[in-house]
């Protein structure tokens, strides 16, 4: 009821003194009521009655120092920084140890890119301050705008250990530390901070930000889920804890952050995005497709959610309309080999051969470090008949990914159709000496039985001869 009131209250001065400029008429008001008609304007942004109101506000209280340093936040706000110095050095004139004056100044200097002027503005006011962690803060601030991180660090720590409780002054330490990549230091400050301050939501949230970028995803999730117990309604905890959860492979729990994220703050392109991602992941493709079209519909050019309807649609066998979504997602998004992966198999799948040989050569060009390229690319090739080819592209994947086994079985699965057995055989060994167990895609390969039982003989003779 008071709240209301006040609003109430301050909308009548408002009002009054707008009657009183629009018809010119002399007023008198205290000097609380002239602040409160400045602060309210400036609250609204609208800086420039919020200066008609300083100005009359100035010719009947000339002396105020509270009223200059609002006329002179009132035309910074204006970009007449020059008219506000001059303002805040006759506010000094008169009350030379007021630490508002020196820190507006040195807000004002920094704004103007004159870094030095404004940290000698801020030191002035440390000794006349009660919150030196604004100080500090502000300090902190200037020195990274000056990108002088080690600087900022030391002011940002300054503010934090006067004022735990300083939110504004941990988000810039963040900042600061992960632009510098002293992830390992930040922890170990946050965690003696958690220890000073253990209710805490935004260190518990900092902490986990940190260990999501160490690939520390356990204990990022301990630290996000500590900051949501502790604030409920913390939005960006509970998104990151799904993150968090999703990279961890914990799908489902990923879904309940992400669902609670929504519940507070509303949806979004990205949420959605994210939400089907867990959902594909645990193959509710009906429903990731759902949430990846809800995604794509708030933000046409995000790509990301395009490509993972296709990506849907294709685990549901509806290759046609999987076609019309990986354009789409390539529309946007020309230099995604994964994506001309996805469409050449997507090609393949209708009958668009050629096509998809197009595909397969485009997305080879954009990265030649992805073997499954290379295996998709050259089956369609074996499928043809051209095994000769078919051989030379995984020979291409090879001189890329000389180490990777699933190549090496591969071309042993070709040499051997193509009736090179003792090319096929070197191809063998090299291949069971990288990767053993991934033999069973070679026996799976060839479907008649003779074939199996032979390369079954050769496989058991090298496991006992490596034993």
């Amino acid at each position: 009821m008071a709240k209301d009131y006040k609003k109430k209250t301050e909308n009548k001065i408002v009002k009054l003194f707008e009657e009183h400029v629009r018809n010119k008429t002399s007023f008198l008001f205290e000097i609380e009521q002239f602040e409160e008609i400045i602060n309210y304007y400036s609250v609204q942004n609208e800086l420039k009655k919020a200066l008609t109101a300083c100005q009359s506000a100035e010719s009947q209280f000339p002396y105020s120092i509270d009223i200059l340093i609002l006329k002179a936040q009132t035309l910074s706000g204006l970009d007449q920084d020059n008219d506000a110095l001059s303002v805040l050095e006759l506010a000094e004139n008169l009350q030379p140890n007021e630490p508002e004056i020196f820190m507006l100044r040195g807000s004002i200097f920094s704004i103007l890119g004159e870094f030095e002027n404004a940290i000698e503005e801020y030191e002035k006011a440390i000794d006349l301050v009660d919150n030196k962690d604004e100080v500090y803060h502000h300090l902190g601030l200037v020195y990274q705008d000056m990108e002088n991180y080690d600087r900022a660090i030391d002011y940002l720590k300054k503010a934090i250990s006067i004022n735990v409780k300083n939110e504004n002054a941990l988000y810039d330490l963040a900042y600061c530390l992960d632009i510098t990549d002293r992830k390992e230091e930040s922890i170990s400050f946050y965690t003696k901070f958690i220890d000073e301050d253990p209710y805490s939501s935004l260190a518990w949230y900092n902490l986990g930000i940190l260990y999501v970028k160490l690939s520390q995803l356990d204990n990022a999730i301990k630290a996000f889920d500590y900051a949501v117990v502790i604030e409920d309604d913390f939005a960006s905890a509970h998104f990151n804890l799904g993150s968090a959860y999703l990279q961890n492979e914990q799908y489902q729990d990923a879904l309940n952050s992400f669902i609670r994220t929504m519940n507070i703050e509303g949806p979004g392109a990205e949420l959605y995005y994210l939400i089907a991602s867990a959902y594909q992941n645990i193959s509710e493709f009906e429903i990731g497709l759902k949430y990846h079209q809800k995604a794509s519909k708030l933000d046409s050019l995000y790509h990301e959610p395009i490509f993972g309807a296709g990506f849907c649609l294709g685990k549901l066998d509806r290759w046609y309309e999987a076609v019309h979504f990986f354009n789409k997602a390539l529309k946007i998004n020309t230099e995604n080999a994964l994506y001309w992966r996805s469409m050449a198999e997507a090609d393949y799948k209708v009958g668009n051969l050629v096509s998809s040989l197009d595909a397969y050569e485009e997305s080879a060009m954009l990265d030649s470090t992805d073997h499954q390229t290379w295996i998709d690319w050259s089956f369609l090739v074996y499928e043809q008949g051209d095994i000769s080819k078919a051989i030379r592209l995984i020979e291409r994947g090879l001189e890329e990914l000389p180490e990777v086994a699933e190549l090496h079985y591969r071309l042993t699965a070709y040499f051997l159709a193509n009736g090179m057995h003792k090319d096929g055989l070197k191809s063998l060994e090299n291949a069971l000496v990288l990767n053993f167990e991934k033999h069973s895609e070679l026996l799976e390969f060839f479907s008649e039985l003779k074939m199996q039982k032979a390369l079954y003989k050769i496989i058991e003779k090298h496991r006992k001869e490596n034993l």
